[in-house]
């Protein structure tokens, strides 16, 4: 196998499914719009150790503990002159670790503390992210979350703006949140609303609680795709790390092709599993699911794209084949039209991948 360098797997093209606005901010940023918020008080203001600061905050193997940094990074998103920022520096990051298409997440309620209406809110965030395309010629997607530990008429509001803003960019609903005591049946209206109105659907489930998630996410809910979902594994029979067993959940996330956006190191900071060692990723690769890897929270755990890559190519032993498979994985699981995502593949993910093969780098 070809030893792939950081420099090698940077220059891959990739696709981010699952990636939060207010997970992602750059530690700069939140130090100088911090200086506006009078309500908030940081640890430091030198960017390398506050990222330390937020990394050792995130890497406690709970994932309540985990949502703790979001006050900091939510309490600095209550402009729109910020929220545009923010995302106008995702979208330029975005470009920095060769992302051609991103899907990015986020709860525009979650941002109305200081008086902004949810149009102003999702104004914003689409302005900075279109800004950031036409700068960078990266594509985007915006999903709007609801929060399972909120009430369930939240998650119906979030949905109802979500479907608002269909034709301006917003391509999905999310559940989002601590799962513990949350399950997502308790939010069907907001997804009942969705199906009526023929919307793409992601669920976080999985991740904090088991596989009676999943299927409720896919059953109750309607998901067309899980985040995370690494405790599908209770459905399966494991033995000498092989999965030699299925159940009829993982059979039939296998069969009808359910996408499932596995975040690596997120999984470890959250406790959803206690290693790379033991993370289902390897049985989903070898099992033909279809997967993606993404970055849930490029703030909160010090990652990007391309470490996410060097941890599959490392610990996982992906190699420039079995990169390419999960990057088209994730570009047929986007939330676009058929037309783009088709697009996508043949114009631009199959001719980057040729590229790289025809100069010996992967």
């Amino acid at each position: 196998m070809v030893d792939l360098t950081r420099d090698i797997l940077r220059q891959l093209p990739k696709v981010l499914l699952h990636d939060h606005l207010d997970g992602g901010l750059r530690p700069e940023t939140i130090i100088e719009l911090a200086h506006n918020e009078p309500d908030i008080s940081l640890a430091t203001e030198d960017p390398q150790k506050l990222q330390e600061w937020f990394l050792r905050g995130a890497n406690c193997g709970s994932l309540s503990k985990y949502l703790e940094g979001f006050a900091i990074t939510c309490g600095v998103m209550q402009t729109q002159e910020n929220l545009k920022r923010v995302a106008r520096e995702l979208m330029e990051d975005m470009k920095d670790d060769n992302v051609v298409y991103v899907e990015v997440r986020f709860a525009p309620n979650l941002h109305t503390a200081r008086g902004l209406d949810l149009n102003e809110v999702m104004s914003a965030v689409l302005a900075g992210l279109r800004e950031g395309q036409e700068a960078t010629g990266v594509e985007f997607g915006l999903i709007v979350c609801g929060m399972r530990n909120m009430q369930p008429a939240s998650s119906l509001d979030m949905a109802r703006i979500a479907v608002t803003y269909r034709d301006s960019g917003c391509l999905g609903f999310d559940l989002a949140g601590d799962e513990s005591g949350n399950p997502p049946k308790d939010h069907l209206d907001a997804f009942h609303f969705c199906q009526r109105e023929n919307f793409n659907i992601t669920i976080h489930a999985g991740e904090a609680f088991g596989a009676a998630s999943i299927w409720q996410a896919l059953q109750y809910c309607g998901a067309h795709r899980i985040g995370h979902c690494t405790r599908l594994t209770e459905d399966m029979t494991i033995e000498s790390n092989q999965v030699t067993g299925m159940g009829s959940l993982s059979r039939y996330i296998l069969d009808k092709r359910i996408p499932l956006e596995v975040c690596l190191k997120s999984n470890i900071h959250t406790g959803a599993v206690s290693s790379f060692e033991t993370h289902p990723f390897r049985h989903f690769v070898d099992g033909q699911f279809r997967v993606g890897i993404n970055t849930d929270n490029r703030l909160m755990s010090d990652t990007s794209m391309t470490g996410e890559f060097e941890i599959a190519h490392r610990e996982f032993g992906l190699d420039g084949a079995g990169l390419e498979k999960i990057t088209m994985n994730a570009m047929k699981s986007s939330f676009l039209p058929h037309v783009e995502r088709t697009r996508f593949i043949y114009d631009v993910l199959k001719p980057g991948y040729k590229r790289m093969r025809e100069e010996g780098l992967i």
